[in-house]
């Protein structure tokens, strides 16, 4: 969000700038939201809902189980939360007391860490890199807990910033391991629906006792609406229910509204994948010609890319990148306080048009720069 704010103080002054740098959709919120939101709106009738979220948007969510990955999920279970954040909040909160140990992928998404921090818990980070095809493992996860017991274990699939989707037997294992030895398992899927290959799997499918997040905001392309769900187990929705009462009392209603037309807009959705799959291409492409090594990029919209020929520190390489070329991508100590100085993420969520020419600014950038220290 730094690199955002720098970049978006210098387009203030005039600068062109090929914004690479955050994980939003580029495309619009499609038709079918808008016209159900303007349709509410035009009611007058905008008010609180059940703090659970509107019955129908919760039915509406539990039946996208059953069609995309063959899992009955009751709608009982399902919360509506304001986006993926407030539900991370409050199923850290419903499932982990202050001090609990719960082990994440590392890189991983940034917030995660801050959240714990800020609920007086602790993140256990579980290295992944290329040599294990970027993948939190269960023989890992079981590793850290024989040196100093966890609490819990979140994952993420298809993973930010490394876009690597979890094999359904990882996925599976982890699980396994969760079970075994009484630990929640948190599964983020907010990436799913984006995928260039095989789809990603969920959780529930072989741990129904899992705590699932996801969100409208990325393959929905709604991420100004603030809303997203959990499902979750029945022992834990009244807990939620007390926990989301008093901090949020609901979400917004006309965003609940928004969302439930979503799931009739699929047309349009796979349209905008279609355009990720090509900016994919071309960033991918683009860094191989340019002898860039980066992760696999099997669902999302990142390239994780380790510029560590190039500079001793990408902080360096991305503050240099926006001041002399005009492209702004995050650095990975953002996503990895151990070896994120080596990294740095391109967001390939934007236009054609931007990755095509934030491709070719970096081609000229580490032609001419003088970059390593």
């Amino acid at each position: 969000m730094d690199v955002l704010s720098a970049a978006r103080a210098k387009a203030r002054q005039g600068a062109d700038i090929m914004h690479m740098e955050i994980g939003q959709p580029s495309a619009p919120t499609p038709r079918r939201p808008l016209e159900a939101a303007r349709a509410a709106m035009a009611s007058g009738q905008i008010g609180y809902t059940e703090a659970l979220g509107l019955p129908s948007l919760r039915e509406r969510i539990a039946r996208s189980y059953q069609e995309l990955y063959g899992v009955s999920v009751g709608a009982e279970r399902v919360i509506i939360t304001t986006g993926s954040s407030g539900g991370f909040l409050l199923a850290f909160l419903a499932a982990f007391e202050t001090g609990a140990r719960i082990a994440c992928a590392c890189p991983g998404y940034p917030a995660y860490r801050n959240i714990f921090n800020a609920l007086e818990m602790e993140t256990v980070d579980i290295p992944v890199g290329a040599e294990g095809g970027w993948s939190m493992t269960a023989a890992a996860i079981a590793a850290e807990s024989r040196l100093r017991p966890l609490d819990g274990v979140l994952a993420m699939s298809p993973s930010n910033p490394t876009g690597v989707i979890a094999r359904p037997n990882e996925l599976a294992d982890i699980g396994a391991l969760c079970r075994e030895q009484g630990l929640w398992l948190i599964s983020d899927e907010i990436y799913h629906g984006l995928h260039y290959g095989a789809p990603a799997s969920t959780a529930l499918a072989t741990a129904p006792d899992a705590i699932v997040v996801n969100s409208f905001s990325k393959y929905y392309c709604m991420t100004g609406w603030r809303i997203g769900w959990l499902v979750v187990p029945p022992a834990l929705v009244r807990p939620i229910e007390r926990l989301a009462q008093s901090l949020f009392i609901s979400t917004p209603f006309l965003s609940q509204v928004a969302a439930e037309a979503a799931f009739d807009a699929v047309d349009e959705l796979e349209a905008v994948r279609a355009g990720y799959a090509r900016n994919r291409e071309i960033v991918l492409n683009a860094l191989a010609d340019l002898g860039l090594d980066a992760a696999p990029a099997d669902g999302a919209f990142y390239a994780y890319v380790d510029v560590s020929r190039h500079a001793a520190d990408s902080m360096d390489f991305c503050r240099r990148f926006l001041d002399e070329a005009g492209v702004a991508i995050t650095p990975g100590a953002d996503f990895d306080p151990h070896l994120g100085a080596r990294f740095a993420r391109f967001s390939f969520a934007g236009s054609q048009e931007t990755c095509v020419e934030g491709m070719a600014r970096l081609k000229t950038f580490l032609q001419t720069a003088s970059l390593r220290a």
